[in-house]
């Protein structure tokens, strides 16, 4: 793709006035979001993202337009995954109801942040080093093979809990932090000392999350395409309609079964991808003298992009399936889900001070 610096800075000026203006909205209006208004929402990120990539297909051609479609999905599938973990964040800090819209905002324009330094880092690497590929390919082979070992060990151990990291423990043992919410505050003054308050925690937890999410998502991107501005356009599209299906999918991810198995298998898929492009490539003196591999095949963008969309229909098809021999339809699991979120929603006392 040859695109004009214009095309550049107009698309990042519109992606970045929607997530300015989704911070807006939840800083003036601090709720939860309602099943419906979730749902709305929700469709409309996801219907801007599939007219972008009809534009794409229109102005680029086929493959490109097949390739925004592959990644997005790809990613809208890792986001929907990590969602779980923002779960267990939200619980584990007892974040009250009406501030975990902000809180997950926040670690979302934080990912935003992350991931566009980690697609620049990445770019650049690929352009360079074809033996990138076979790093990448074996990063998401290995997640694929531990998304088979979660889905394998699922309900083992009973309901999971957030843990901690080394990097959060370290940070609470460093600062003085409040026991009680104090409204929307990130730092409270108590008894004349200044304390940070667990609304900051619960942002930084989610932020820096999201490092360890992109370990995943940003090289499985990469096996899809190339094309630094459809890196960028798919996952940011990924991420901007997060906060409105965490409330919408969040209690049910409980209750959805094969999404590990999956994401392990797009995952696994990509991850071969990648290494056969790699090897197609190669430049490593020490496998086949340092000469590309010239039998390798190449995979068509339209192959990966059926296979991951049938594995993606294959889920939500067995999850139907198995719903429907329990007598109940997604609708009702969505009322279920959201009366189990707000009857187990924390009480939390919220200080003003």
């Amino acid at each position: 793709m040859d695109l004009p610096a214009w095309a550049w800075a107009l698309t990042m000026a519109v992606l970045a006035s929607v997530v300015v203006l989704d911070l807006v909205m939840a800083v003036r209006n601090p709720h939860k979001l309602s099943t419906k208004e979730s749902a709305s929402w929700a469709g409309v990120y996801i219907g801007a993202a599939l007219v972008f990539g009809v534009i794409m297909f229109a102005t680029q051609g086929a493959t490109y337009g097949g390739q925004f479609y592959a990644g997005y999905l790809t990613e809208l599938a890792l986001s929907v995954d990590n969602l779980f973990v923002f779960l267990l964040i939200i619980q584990g800090f007892r974040v009250p109801a009406e501030l975990q819209s902000r809180v997950l905002l926040v670690g979302i324009v934080l990912s935003i942040v992350l991931r566009g330094g980690f697609i620049a880092v990445g770019s650049v690497l690929i352009a360079k080093f074809s033996w990138v590929f076979l790093i990448f390919g074996a990063i998401l082979i290995w997640t694929a093979i531990g998304q088979l070992r979660e889905n394998a060990h699922e309900g083992e151990e009973g309901e999971e809990h957030y843990e901690q990291s080394r990097f959060m423990k370290f940070a609470e043992s460093k600062l003085r932090v409040s026991a009680d919410y104090h409204g929307s505050k990130l730092f409270a003054r108590i008894d004349g000392v200044k304390f940070v308050t667990p609304l900051l925690l619960a942002m930084i937890a989610i932020g820096s999350t999201d490092i360890l999410f992109a370990l995943d998502s940003i090289p499985a991107i990469f096996g899809l395409t190339q094309e630094p501005y459809l890196v960028f356009t798919a996952t940011i599209f990924a991420l901007m309609g997060l906060r409105q299906l965490y409330f919408l999918l969040a209690a049910m991810l409980k209750s959805l079964k094969y999404l590990h198995l999956g994401l392990a298998a797009i995952l696994g898929w990509i991850g071969v991808k990648l290494v056969m492009n790699g090897l197609a490539e190669n430049q490593l003196p020490f496998i086949n003298g340092g000469h590309h591999i010239e039998w390798m095949p190449h995979i068509p963008t339209t192959i990966s992009l059926g296979i991951i969309a049938g594995v993606l229909a294959a889920v939500v098809l067995a999850n139907w399936i198995l719903l429907h021999r329990q007598g109940k339809s997604f609708k009702e699991l969505f009322a279920e889900s959201e009366a189990a979120m707000g009857a187990g929603a924390p009480e939390v006392a919220v200080a003003e001070k």
